[in-house]
């Protein structure tokens, strides 16, 4: 149960209670801004190697290169926006045209890298205000053969490191205190590069495409330690983000990486094969996750042809996205919508049992057209954030947690005793996000290759759900299971295929989802029919599903028995075939689990209450109800019902039970 204070407690329990809902729209996507973007500039500079920055004054940098003459340019825009001139650009040098540029800054320091005409040769030109100027070339080093592709960033010492490809080879050769030292190469390998993005941020954090040694192309990331992840000037191993087969005449190239508000990336992908493309996609991390955890939401086309991809960076409250031709921006923390006076009624439902499911429906007033055109960020996707509360002791207080995304709306009209009109939004938790999120290709993991939990993390991750557990079973973090998501799976399909293995359970509050392993031995966490009324309740006993289950493993067979229950209805028998079981206890395990569910679902019923702003699925509650000859009987909560009618006056919670 969400922690309440004890004002918020009192009032839920109160005869005078008021009730409070506050509802929220944003443009975000599990927790995260979905970036809107806004073209500012349209351009006929040719596709090439580009890059840009931001300094801490605000102006806007960008470099490229001319392929046909092979010219450096750069360009600085001192307040970049809407009626900005982006199409001026000075002369810099010649370079060469095999290699990439990089761009990095930190405070009043702008600092830009190019490969010689030699491809060997990599110079930095340095600005200390903010780009207007830039001082002459120095060298940073020199390749034993040609410079493929650089990434550059500065960490909040003022240290640089520049990172360049040599063939399969990404080296990183590192700025302290002025002077630049020895390049050393990285210790893992590939079979080509094609494009390396770099950001600081605790670590100097890598996206790099290229090929491994089968012919795979690949998306990795890696981590090039500065003492958070890892010690410094050590590397991590290479981590897959998307990949394609060999023979697919898919690759994938120029990746760039920012961290705005969390990590960002995209990337090129490029299919030489009829009908051929070349666009960027996107994705981003997780709000909480670790660069080195890799855990990236599954990414997406951008709606651009592009070879060379984009560059981005960040500066006050917008993200910038550039291409030689091309500028947009898009605000990083867009305003909240708050509709909570408009709403007429509210109906959220949430379901712990088949279906897994949660949604909801909101009726808002639009008697004066005011969602007539839905005003921004009411769009399909856009995050419902759904707090029940009360007017308290305290004044307006809450219990936020609930996050759904809208499917759609409609829009009704009454002519009854005074005409009506009335915006219906329809919105999913994250379930529905699990659901439409679908395998884009085969993933596979070899046994003792993950846990459970871990699996569970990888598909909500590419749905851009987060994972956490109140509790857990031994067996979500120690069997590894070979575990296979097929082309076109859907995640909640694979995650129900998951959890059919273990004992746990999981349920979604906001952006996260939450594993718990219910135990019989757990503990209400809050009593009805005392101080807090029942308004209405039904109590039913039903037969298990299943009382003997039998589970077939690799060279092992088990049997787990409800005794008491098959001398009264006899053998009611579930089968499990798992080939990754292979010891008797851990088979045993399955099976006591498989039993454990069908007893949660023998006890049915409901109890309808005045709401309770925190209760969550699977809590356990206790229940006195003298009419029923209950005394502080304890049951698990199985299924939610909020609803809220301001003009019928309800606001309630129906708690769908079962056992413990």
């Amino acid at each position: 149960m969400r922690t309440l204070s004890s004002t918020l407690l009192a009032a839920q329990k109160s005869g005078t209670r008021l009730p409070y809902v506050k509802l929220e729209i944003r443009d975000r996507v599990a927790g995260i801004t979905r970036l809107s973007w806004q073209r500012l500039y349209t351009g006929s500079e040719p596709d090439f190697h580009h890059a840009a920055t931001m300094s801490s004054d605000g102006s806007l940098t960008r470099a490229r290169v001319a392929p046909s003459t092979n010219q450096l340019y750069r360009q600085r825009v001192t307040s970049p926006g809407q009626g900005s001139d982006f199409s001026a650009w000075t002369a810099v040098c010649s370079v060469s045209s095999a290699s990439g540029i990089a761009l990095a800054s930190r405070g009043s320091a702008a600092l830009l890298f190019y490969a010689d005409t030699d491809q060997q040769t990599i110079y930095c030109r340095e600005s200390t205000d903010c780009g207007a100027t830039f001082g002459d070339p120095t060298q940073v080093t020199t390749a034993s053969s040609g410079v493929g592709w650089l990434a550059a960033a500065i960490n909040p010492g003022n240290a640089v490191c520049l990172f360049y490809s040599v063939g399969s080879a990404v080296y990183a050769v590192k700025r302290t205190g002025g002077t630049w030292g020895s390049p050393s190469a990285w210790t893992n390998s590939a079979a080509a590069i094609t494009g390396i993005g770099c950001v600081h941020q605790g670590d100097w954090n890598l996206a790099v495409c290229g090929q491994d040694s089968a012919g795979s192309n690949r998306v990795w990331t890696c981590v090039y330690g500065d003492g958070y992840s890892r010690n410094p000037g050590v590397w991590s191993s290479l981590a897959e983000l998307m990949a394609a087969s060999a023979g697919s005449n898919v690759e994938f190239r120029c990746p760039c990486l920012d961290y705005p508000d969390v990590f960002r990336l995209f990337f090129v992908e490029k299919y030489s094969g009829t009908e051929s493309y070349s666009r960027p996609c996107w994705s981003h991390s997780l709000a909480s996750a670790d660069f080195v955890a890799n855990l990236w939401r599954e990414p997406v086309p951008f709606n651009l042809s592009s070879d060379y991809g984009t560059a981005m960076t960040h500066g006050g409250s917008c993200v910038w996205l550039s291409t030689p031709s091309g500028l947009w921006r898009a605000p990083i923390s867009p305003s909240p919508l708050n509709v909570s006076n408009d709403v007429l009624w509210l109906s959220a439902q949430t379901r712990g049992l088949s279906p897994l499911s949660g949604n909801v429906q909101i009726l808002l007033r639009n008697d004066d057209g005011r969602y007539s055109i839905p005003p921004s960020p009411i769009k399909p996707g856009s995050e419902v954030l759904f707090s029940p509360g009360y007017r308290t002791a305290s004044g307006l207080e809450v219990s936020s947690g609930l996050a759904y995304w809208i499917d759609g709306w409609s829009y009704l009209s009454a002519m009854n005793h005074e005409p009506r009109a009335m915006l219906r939004l329809y919105a999913s938790d994250g379930w529905g996000l699990l659901e439409r999120w679908k395998a884009r290709r085969q993933f596979a993991w070899a046994a003792e290759e993950k846990d459970v939990f871990q699996l569970l993390r990888f598909i909500l991750s590419r749905a851009g759900l987060e994972l956490s557990a109140f509790s857990s079973s031994d067996a979500l973090v120690n069997h590894y299971p070979a575990f296979t998501v097929n082309p076109g799976e859907s995640g909640k399909t694979a995650v129900l295929r998951l959890l059919s293995r273990v004992p746990d359970v999981l349920f979604f509050c906001g952006s996260y989802g939450y594993i718990v392993n219910p135990q019989a031995s757990d503990s209400s966490v809050y009593s009805y029919g005392t101080a807090h009324a029942i308004l209405e309740a039904e109590y039913a006993k039903r037969i298990r599903e299943s009382n003997r289950v039998q589970v077939f493993g690799s060279g092992v067979f088990t049997e787990d028995w409800d005794w008491d229950e098959i001398e009264l209805v006899y053998d009611r028998l579930a089968q499990v075939h798992d080939i990754n079981l292979d010891t008797a206890a851990g088979a045993h395990d399955r099976g006591e689990a498989a039993l454990r569910k069908a007893g949660i679902e023998s006890l049915d019923g409901y109890i309808l209450v005045p709401m309770n702003c925190g209760q969550e699925l699977y809590d356990v509650i206790d229940i006195t109800d003298p009419l029923a000859s209950l005394s502080a009987a304890q049951r698990r909560v199985l299924s939610l019902h909020h609803l809220y009618d301001t003009q019928k006056g309800v606001y309630t919670l129906k708690i769908g039970l079962g056992n413990v």
